[in-house]
């Protein structure tokens, strides 16, 4: 190649290059321009949770306690011996002190009560000591009932229920009431009025099925247990109120009902 070619050559591949990279600059796709920011709104402000509400009172004591019984002047810390005098005079000394333990009756009433509609009472927080003599059983072949002589162990409490009037029961428990609701809050319960609470164990009480018949049981271990699964799992108070037999249940229910109106208000 002679000379005056190689310098045609090298123009060629001069204007070639310079119409290759106008090329790429036109025809390239041009890249998007940057999205204009989008303007986002502040995040809400979290929620304030809602102030906690106080639980309604269903029954106040206020409302059935008359206007001449004021609060009584005693501590729980010394109120043994002012209650068992009270309670005295209803249904006589020596019953207070042979039937009711007499330490903290106010501390083990409010335990007691709390604990009616669950599965067990402790020993140690009943205010009402064990029933004398032995739980009486009938046995015909394998089948084991409770014995209808069982019932009598429970007589003198449920005829000593039954001449206490309502009234004057209630109005003993109306006037030392700030001491069972101090009680019922020491045990756990700041924010909880006791006298809906011992309403809802009588209404609890009330509630226990009347069985026809002879209540079998079974004995898996030392106690006895009710046969039928149902019965079994009821909670302490109702099977108790089984095993007094179903005169006395009858007997304790209508008390009960006398009571439960003299502490809830009546309109």
């Amino acid at each position: 190649m002679d000379e005056q070619s190689v310098r045609q050559w090298r123009i060629v591949a001069v204007v070639g290059a310079v119409a290759l990279a106008a090329g790429v600059y036109f025809l390239w796709p041009a890249s998007p321009p940057p999205p204009a920011p989008v303007a986002t709104a502040a995040p809400p402000a979290p929620a304030q949770a809602p102030a906690p509400v106080e639980p309604a009172i269903e029954h106040p004591v206020e409302a059935v306690r008359p206007p001449e019984e004021k609060p009584a002047p005693v501590t729980l810390a010394d109120s043994d011996s002012t209650i068992a005098s009270a309670l005295g005079r209803l249904i006589g000394d020596e019953r207070v002190r042979g039937w009711l333990f007499g330490d903290g009756f106010v501390r083990r009433f409010v335990a007691t009560v709390d604990n009616i509609p669950r599965q067990r009472i402790a020993m140690k927080i009943r205010s009402l000591q064990p029933v004398k003599g032995s739980f009486e059983v009938a046995h015909e072949g394998d089948v084991v009932t409770i014995a209808p002589g069982n019932a009598a162990r429970y007589a003198p409490y449920v005829q000593m229920l039954e001449r206490v009037d309502a009234k004057q029961l209630a109005g003993v428990y109306l006037r030392f009431y700030p001491l069972f609701q101090q009680a019922y809050e020491e045990l756990g319960y700041p924010n909880a009025y006791f006298n809906d609470r011992l309403v809802t164990a009588i209404d609890h009480l009330l509630a226990t099925p009347e069985v026809a018949g002879p209540l079998q049981l079974t004995q898996p271990r030392v106690l006895h247990e009710f046969a039928d699964p149902q019965l079994e799992a009821l909670s302490a108070g109702q099977k108790a109120m089984l095993r007094i037999g179903p005169d006395n249940a009858r007997r304790v229910k209508a008390k009960l009902r006398a009571l439960r109106g003299e502490i809830t208000a009546k309109k």
